[in-house]
């Protein structure tokens, strides 16, 4: 029985990664592990977290916005069979080059 409630705290986890991670318009395909779940969310937040650091607005600058305010402060699309995590990454480190914003 104890296996049984394992693995359903693990799904209910996921599950609620799954929308964190859609809430902000990142797709998630459904074939991830929990771990690649994981791993992407904190991507995504390092990557939130780089944004507001440099001046950028998480309400203006985000997936769903049709006219972002920066376009590098926008968490880059997801690719088919891509290791998306990779490429927030890259994006968060690329921040560190483009100007900040003034208030």
């Amino acid at each position: 029985m104890a296996k049984d409630e394992a693995q359903r705290e693990r799904a209910a986890a996921a599950a609620e990664v799954t929308a964190r991670l859609r809430s902000r318009g990142v797709a998630v395909t459904g074939g991830e592990s929990p771990e690649d779940l994981v791993d992407l969310l904190s991507a995504v937040e390092r990557f939130e977290a780089a944004v507001e650091a440099h001046g950028g607005d998480l309400m203006v600058d985000d997936l769903k916005s049709s006219r972002p305010d920066d376009r590098h402060f926008v968490i880059p699309q997801r690719v088919p069979r891509e290791a998306v995590r990779a490429r927030i990454d890259a994006a968060r480190a690329a921040l560190g080059r483009h100007p900040r914003q003034r208030d």
